[in-house]
């Protein structure tokens, strides 16, 4: 497992830039950290990007929980900057907007990230692994649970609550994360591949921050989009009936 291991989204950084004007759309998609400061990686790490919004986790090969981030990301000009909704490392990072060196090579299968710290320069290679190609890909967040009826249980949250449950897809990977941006308090944090198929939505987890032990099990779930919403019925990890309905937010 890594330790005193520093992921870009804690960076405090401003450096010269290697590129101008990158397209955000370039971004969209999942990436694999395979060096850190010229060193293989030797951990997983998946960053999953939609249209503005990201999450990250790192887990050991067994499934360990690591760590984890997430927040809203843009592009302006020559500058990228990541806001954190979420950060397990550093709380603190929770709702400041970072700004990031980067470089993408002319095909965007490779995203070089560079962030200086504690005096010296950290460097990250990411390699592209996954498109943004399905029609679950981007950032949706919970609802409202769905009772037998099919009708929603009270109001959605919305987006204005600072308690907040997200997920976001590629074409093959998901993550999902509660957290209170308000306070800075993480409640937890899921991910792994995913199959979509007619109307079965099928999770292959990979890590789960609450217990390292469901790291290899599957959860099938009726799914159904119906305009921007996603509602999936199924049984979640402890067995107990799920429903619930998701809202398309990036």
């Amino acid at each position: 497992m890594t330790k005193n291991f520093s992921l870009s989204i804690s960076g405090i950084v401003i450096l010269t830039l290697f590129s101008l004007g990158v397209n955000a759309q370039n971004l969209k998609g999942a990436w694999k950290l395979v060096n850190y400061n010229e060193k293989p990686f030797t951990d997983e790490c998946i960053k999953i990007y939609g249209d503005g919004y990201f999450m990250f986790a790192v887990h050991a090969a067994d499934g360990s929980f690591v760590s984890a981030g997430g927040g809203t990301y843009e592009t302006r000009g020559a500058e990228y900057t990541e806001v954190p909704d979420f950060y397990t490392r550093d709380s603190t990072q929770v709702r400041t907007r970072l700004v990031y060196t980067f470089s993408l090579s002319p095909k965007n299968e490779d995203l070089t990230l560079s962030t200086r710290g504690g005096g010296e320069v950290v460097t990250e290679t990411w390699k592209k692994v996954d498109e943004a190609s399905s029609p679950l890909s981007g950032a949706w967040r919970f609802g409202a649970r769905v009772n037998d009826e099919g009708v929603e249980a009270g109001p959605r949250r919305g987006g204005d609550a600072p308690r907040q449950t997200m997920k976001i897809l590629s074409a093959k990977y998901f993550q999902w994360a509660a957290f209170n941006y308000e306070t800075k308090q993480f409640s937890g944090t899921g991910g792994g591949t995913y199959k979509l198929q007619d109307n079965q939505y099928t999770e292959i987890i990979q890590f789960f921050s609450r217990d390292n032990s469901r790291s290899g099990k599957s959860l099938t779930f009726e799914c159904k989009l119906i305009g921007q919403d996603w509602y999936h019925k199924g049984k979640g990890t402890t067995g107990n009936p799920v429903s619930e309905a998701w809202e398309k937010v990036k």
